[in-house]
């Protein structure tokens, strides 16, 4: 039995997001804002609460990338939203389900002149459009809780704005439970491979004795995983995967790895052998492909993809199926005829003997100096000594070398904050990272910039309990700039910064702290890494004298004349 009352806006869009099946809320209050975000947490939808507007936005984006829920983000007016212009567009970038929620001035109202100037005033919804940004403002209270459940559907598809006005907020308007506006989630529809080019795949793939499978992100979500690998069992085929992909068949005896920038000498040995791409969910953009140069040229490439317009956007493609990637697998598993063992040379004893004796410590030579390590190396020493059921985020720049080196269960347990190629959005994306999986825990990798950009943000961990293992791979200098600048033999005093000792910074925010000079450092933090609890962070000194090989790849770069 329902009952209807009457109460604030503000107040009935908090039931209405309760009653969505919302948990919890990320944001920065604000006056525009304050009431609707008290009464929230009041209700129980928990609110985390940042120190600066964008690493609240990402923190929302980072939860919903981490739980496939809608993210929600709650700010103010004004200069809340310029603020938080730069994650507001790196979050629409990465895709994930966020509604980005404003305050915003009072609607069809101006104060007289002798009032003053409003202060705070911003054509938010121009900026945000401008930004690429669909945007709804609630322009009366009888409409308001519509206009929600019109933005948060619209949200699952990709992260959109609201703006409260103030006005609005704080009128009155009639609710009861049963009268609430239905927010509709996305439903997927699995489309098959057509028979037509079913069949043409099949008779490219019957001319190959050495195909390779690369799988992208969308292969995940579509769970082809298991479809792929006995695919490849069939074909006597390679695995690989794009680096959003990252660690989808880690273990398998084939799994060459990532394709492209972040590849390993492993990897490279089985993908310049095949005679035959075939790529499920993947977008083959140019850190996949180094630009045109990572993958074998001259043989035939089927690209795989539920969305048609993905196929071939950005590499070319001989044989285009539009189809989800789990029922095309498994289509091609039914259409494709048995093989010989002597007819899959990739799967021959010899070469998996070869592939299982890799050593990725062999993979590069080690630069350490006297006060820094390698980062690839202690990447590894990670990698052993922390839980196996762990997350990573990583920020951006050179420091992302270390990525082959550390793995996770699979794509769903790690995150990239590059989607706008800047540093600075991996905080906030990975303490909604970790507050979305709770259960195992995440570790986030940034550079020295990025994190001083962000330190304010160590007492947001603190104060929220949000369980993080910070890792700053701190080279003393903007390490891409760094190495951008000596590929054009210009100065790079301005590229680097002091030494500076994070440790004790952390320590007064309440994290467990550990300084990094040596790998043996390292390994004396086994008993802290094996069993981590409470926020913990690691100013891990690395060698400033290694690039990143994706620095030096693409046109502009190298030595300029």
């Amino acid at each position: 039995m329902s009952t209807s009352s009457t109460v604030p806006v503000y107040e009935a869009l908090a039931h209405d997001i309760k009653e969505a099946g919302i948990e919890c809320v990320f944001g920065l209050m604000s006056d525009d804002t304050a009431m609707f975000v008290s009464t929230l947490d009041g209700m129980g939808v928990r609110f985390y609460g940042a120190r600066h507007e964008n690493n609240a936005i990402t923190m929302a984006e980072g939860y919903a990338a981490a739980t496939g829920k809608l993210g929600i983000a709650i700010l103010g007016r004004g200069p809340a939203t310029a603020n938080a212009l730069h994650g507001s567009v790196y979050t629409l970038r990465t895709g994930s389900p966020v509604l980005l929620v404003y305050g915003e001035a009072s609607w069809g109202i101006k104060a007289p002149n002798d009032f003053g100037p409003d202060t705070k005033g911003f054509n938010a919804t121009g900026v945000l459009n401008a930004a690429g940004l669909r945007t709804f403002v609630t322009t009366s209270a009888d409409a308001a809780r519509q206009t929600l459940a019109t933005a948060m559907t619209a949200a699952h598809h990709g992260a959109v704005a609201l703006l409260l006005p103030t006005n609005v907020q704080q009128s009155q308007v009639s609710y009861s439970t049963d009268s609430r506006p239905s927010v509709n989630s996305p439903q997927t529809k699995r489309q098959a491979a057509r028979d037509v080019a079913l069949q043409a795949a099949v008779q490219i793939l019957s001319k190959s004795r050495k195909p390779l499978i690369i799988a992208g992100v969308g292969a995940y979500r579509s769970g082809a995983k298991e479809a792929l690998m006995a695919l490849a069992d069939k074909l006597g085929a390679g695995l690989a995967t794009t680096a959003r992909g990252k660690d989808l068949f880690h273990g398998h005896p084939l799994d060459a790895g990532i394709v492209g920038s972040f590849s390993t000498a492993k990897g490279r040995r089985v993908i310049e052998q095949a005679d035959c791409l075939i790529v499920f969910g993947g977008g083959l953009n140019q850190r996949t492909t180094s630009f045109g140069h990572a993958l074998p040229s001259g043989i035939p490439l089927i690209h795989v993809d539920s969305v048609r317009e993905n196929i071939g956007r950005w590499y070319p493609a001989d044989l285009a199926i539009a189809a989800d990637a789990k029922l095309c697998a498994e289509q091609l598993l039914n259409a494709l005829p048995d093989r010989d063992a002597s007819d899959k040379p990739l799967h021959a004893p010899e070469f998996l003997k070869i592939l299982a004796s890799f050593d990725m410590a062999n993979d590069f030579q080690a630069v350490h100096t006297p006060r820094t390590v390698d980062a690839r190396s202690a990447a590894l020493v990670l990698d052993a000594l922390l839980p196996a059921n762990r997350n990573v985020v990583y920020d951006s720049g050179n420091f992302l070398q270390i990525l082959p080196y550390f793995s996770v269960q699979g794509p769903g347990h790690w995150k990239m904050a590059n989607d706008f190629s800047s540093i600075g959005m991996g905080f906030g994306a990975a303490m909604g990272f970790a507050r979305g999986t709770p259960d195992r825990p995440t570790v986030f990798f940034v550079g020295d910039g990025s994190f001083l950009m962000n330190l304010g943000e160590l007492e947001t961990v603190a104060r929220e309990d949000i369980p993080l293992i910070i890792v700053v791979m701190n080279d003393c200098a903007y390490g891409a700039e760094l190495h951008f600048l000596k590929l054009r033999d210009m100065p790079v005093a301005k590229s680097v910064f002091p030494d500076v000792d994070f440790a004790p910074i952390a320590e007064a925010f309440g994290f467990t702290t550990a300084t990094v000079r040596s790998l043996d450092d390292l390994k004396a933090l086994a008993p802290l890494l094996a069993n981590p609890s409470g926020p913990i962070l690691i100013d891990c000194k690395m060698t400033a004298s290694v690039a990143a090989p994706f620095l030096s790849e693409g046109p502009g770069h190298g030595p300029q004349k």
